[in-house]
């Protein structure tokens, strides 16, 4: 059963879910987490304290889909482009392991990622 959590950026609050993965299920344990994050293109990436290996991953993601990168340990939101990208489609550095999804417009995150830099992912 997917569960319901809140990513919080400034005063903006964006519900999601994670699905029933190992990896997802890793993530919901570590809840609450809150870091500084990164962008890469259309991409927000942070740190967080899970340790998974790839586990049905993806090379190429759709709008929304939230992401966890091995090689960095790191939670991934997807909402457009990245510099590997080709063509329309949205290309993670490497594989990531597809957790969750985000509710509604992901595209809000292209604003936030520009006059924000702290994240908190939290159980709703």
């Amino acid at each position: 059963m997917p569960k319901r959590f809140k990513i919080k950026v400034g005063r903006i609050e964006i519900e999601a879910e994670l699905n029933d993965s190992k990896t997802a299920r890793l993530i919901w344990d570590a809840l609450p987490i809150e870091n500084s994050f990164n962008t890469w293109g259309d991409e927000i990436y942070f740190s967080i304290p899970v340790q998974a290996e790839l586990e049905d991953a993806k090379e190429v993601v759709q709008p929304g889909d939230l992401g966890y990168w091995p090689p960095g340990g790191a939670f991934c939101i997807f909402y457009g482009r990245t510099p590997a990208s080709r063509g329309d489609e949205i290309r993670p550095a490497s594989p990531v392991n597809v957790v969750g999804k985000v509710a509604g417009d992901p595209t809000v995150f292209r604003e936030l990622a520009r006059s924000e830099t702290r994240i908190r992912l939290e159980k709703a």
